[in-house]
């Protein structure tokens, strides 16, 4: 009982104070939700090995992934220019090829071909919230964030089966799901496109403009639920299911314009700090002092930032070199995927304790490294030539 009203204390004050602290340290909020469980967790405060704790953490990181898909308007993906969207793609497979190529070079993990090129649009968003959306190259990064989301959340789901089931029958039944899913998904998107061209009334009696009753919130969480008990029904990656939850709410009920923020309000104000305060309880500080900790989480940084880098020069048509950097370095923060997969990978022991805690110690190093250089680079005077 004393250890449950601890780690209760403990969230309080870290939920409470991590703005603060964010604020006065200038580095985001996650990463200092992150250290500051990290610290809790050595103290004492907080075990990570308590069930209602990992329970709640999971619906936090469930909930994060309901609140990426939140960010991508699947018709707006659907229209993007064939030239532009003809880039994202070679930038995508740029990815993926450097990062293989990596990965037999340097003779690592085969998890890294994997966690290299993953994109997450969530602290993209963060920058827009900073620097605004009409900036070119992070209207881009947006874009293109977007895009590589949703790979990288098929790539999870498609190495989480592997890790899971092997390549066996499971892992194929299972992929099977998958794709029978996704175009159960695609024809009901479809579906649900004409009738509600046809019938516009339908989401208004479902999300009404004037609601005392919340029914916005209460057929979000039921979407949420109802995707995750889906897939865990069908043995898919879960946090798929929550993504796809998410798209769905932001491509048909658009006409609710604060209804993405009262669902952000909620989850990056409650459920999602304690996901990542979990994440850093997990996190032993003594773990630092282990030999090759550090050199692996550098290398880790180093090998991210740079494959998106030559990647991103792709864009060099469209953006200076200046906004290319700017551009990759948005690029370079998939904390809560790297973090995701990392952990995946750790409890199907396909990489070690040593490299599960780089991974972590890496996302933070990307976050405040992605933070800080952009705030540099954003300083420095214009480029007087442009490509």
């Amino acid at each position: 009982m004393n250890n449950d009203v601890s780690i209760i204390l403990s969230l309080s004050f870290i939920i409470f104070l991590s703005p603060f602290i964010s604020k006065l340290i200038k580095i985001p909020i996650t990463p200092v939700e992150i250290m500051l469980g990290s610290i809790a967790g050595y103290l004492g405060f907080i075990s990570s090995n308590n069930h209602l704790f990992e329970l709640i953490a999971e619906l936090g990181f469930l909930y994060l992934m309901f609140l990426a898909g939140i960010e991508v308007n699947l018709r707006k993906l659907l229209e993007i220019d064939k030239t532009l969207l003809k880039q994202g793609f070679i930038y995508l497979v740029l990815l993926y090829a450097l990062s293989i190529a990596s990965s037999y070079y340097l003779n690592i993990s085969r998890v890294f071909m994997v966690i290299l090129p993953l994109i997450s649009v969530g602290l993209i968003v963060t920058l827009t919230k900073e620097y605004g959306k009409d900036v070119k190259w992070l209207k881009l990064s947006m874009l293109i964030g977007t895009l590589g989301e949703v790979v990288s959340i098929i790539v999870l789901t498609f190495v989480s089966g592997i890790l899971e089931f092997g390549l066996g029958f499971e892992f194929y039944k299972t992929m099977f799901f998958l794709v029978l899913f996704l175009i159960l998904f695609i024809l009901l998107f479809k579906l649900l496109r004409v009738l509600f061209w046809w019938y516009p009334e339908i989401k208004t009696f479902l999300m009404p403009h004037s609601d005392k009753d919340e029914k916005d919130i209460r057929i979000s969480m039921a979407l949420f639920f109802i995707t995750i008990a889906i897939t865990i029904y069908l043995n898919l990656e879960v946090a798929f299911g929550a993504f796809l939850a998410g798209i769905f709410i932001r491509t048909f009920f658009e006409h609710k314009k604060e209804l993405p923020h009262k669902l952000e309000s909620f989850g990056f104000g409650f459920l999602v700090p304690i996901f990542f305060v979990n994440i850093g309880a997990s996190f032993e500080i003594n773990s630092i002092s282990r030999e090759g900790l550090i050199c692996n989480a550098v290398l880790i940084v180093t090998l991210m930032v740079s494959i998106r880098i030559i990647s991103s020069l792709v864009f060099l048509k469209i953006l200076s070199f200046k906004e290319v950097i700017l551009f990759a370095l948005s690029q370079s923060m998939p904390l809560t995927l790297l973090i995701a997969v990392a952990t995946l990978a750790y409890y199907s022991k396909s990489i070690s304790e040593l490299y599960y805690f780089a991974f972590i110690l890496a996302s933070l190093f990307e976050v405040i490294i992605g933070m800080i250089g952009i705030k540099i680079i954003k300083g420095l005077k214009k480029e007087k030539i442009t490509s």
